[in-house]
């Protein structure tokens, strides 16, 4: 069986310059990119705060799975890594805010630091949809 391939920007300028793309869907299955705390504005959202960070990390892979025909209940998988993995309970409720009824294979790990050392955490998912078409 042939798995369509579709991809999905999120306009962040680091995408054609790494040569990634935001998600990708191969069929069914969904991937999310590791997602940092950027604005619109191209700033880091929430400065110091890994709550509110958490949380734009989850809205943009939120934006993602929409746009790639999958929805936060298709999430069977995500992994939160932190600068500071004592700080996990703050992302721990932000992750829990969206996702206390589907309840994914979650994982927290604890990193060096991102590409920008203001970004305190960042996010990643993998989806299963019911079909194989993008919709």
């Amino acid at each position: 069986m042939t798995h369509i391939r579709q991809t999905v920007g999120s306009r962040s300028p680091l995408e054609p310059e790494i040569g990634f793309s935001r998600a990708v869907r191969a069929g069914s299955y969904v991937a999310v990119a590791g997602t940092a705390p950027i604005g619109d504005d191209g700033s880091t959202v929430g400065p110091g705060d890994v709550h509110a960070q958490t949380v734009r990390c989850l809205d943009i892979a939120e934006r993602a799975l929409r746009d790639a025909g999958a929805t936060l209940a298709d999430v069977v998988r995500t992994r939160i890594m932190l600068t500071d993995v004592t700080q996990w309970k703050e992302a721990a409720r932000a992750h829990g805010e969206r996702f206390a009824s589907i309840r994914p294979a979650t994982t927290f790990v604890e990193v060096s630091r991102f590409i920008d050392p203001a970004w305190l955490v960042e996010v990643e998912m993998d989806a299963v949809t019911a079909d194989q078409k993008p919709q």
